[in-house]
């Protein structure tokens, strides 16, 4: 699996490119902290983990965020969903959810339609243990432009969240008591 993990990787993002540095930074970052997460939950598929820890961003380079080198046409936070298109026509319709219930702590169809977001009218939530683990680890880093990974704060990863209302707050605040905060 890790082999056909990695040529779904290069096959979007070749090596030797700046977004394979950032993305590859990030999501390896993502999946050690899951990874820790992870070793309270004997139940949980660490494998799984890993690998759609590493896999989670795969769509952002079709959406245009140039201060971390994505050109492509659709606003960033269609990642998620074009992640999961991208991963269902691979084959790995598991890790395809985990793409598109990452953003945030999760958007629902009822914010979807109010907030007018350009996403499917559909639940992008975290479902299962592991994937609300990947999401709670992917709030604590940032993709820089340089390649490098900005480590956010729990106060600001607060503060991001609380943009979008209390409920948000609430659903992080809720995993740091269930998943702690281990470097």
């Amino acid at each position: 699996m890790l082999k056909s993990l990695e040529n779904i990787i290069k096959k979007y993002y070749p090596p030797e490119t700046l977004l394979f540095k950032i993305l590859m930074n990030h999501s390896l970052a993502v999946a050690e902290k899951a990874l820790k997460v992870a070793e309270k939950f004997p139940q949980v598929d660490k494998k799984f983990i890993y690998e759609a820890s590493l896999l989670h961003d795969i769509g952002i380079f079709m959406t245009y965020a140039p201060k971390i080198g994505c050109f492509g046409e659709k606003p960033y936070i269609a990642h998620g969903y074009l992640g999961r298109i991208l991963l269902e026509k691979e084959g790995f319709f598991k890790h395809a959810l985990v793409c598109e219930r990452h953003i945030g702590v999760g958007i629902t169809k009822e914010e979807i339609i109010q907030n007018k977001l350009p996403l499917p009218q559909r639940d992008m939530v975290p479902e299962t243990l592991e994937e609300k683990i990947i999401a709670f680890a992917d709030k604590f880093f940032t993709k820089r432009g340089d390649g490098l990974v900005k480590v956010n704060t729990v106060e600001e990863i607060l503060e991001k969240l609380a943009k979008h209302g209390k409920e948000k707050v609430k659903i992080f605040l809720d995993w740091l008591k269930l998943f702690g905060n281990e470097k």
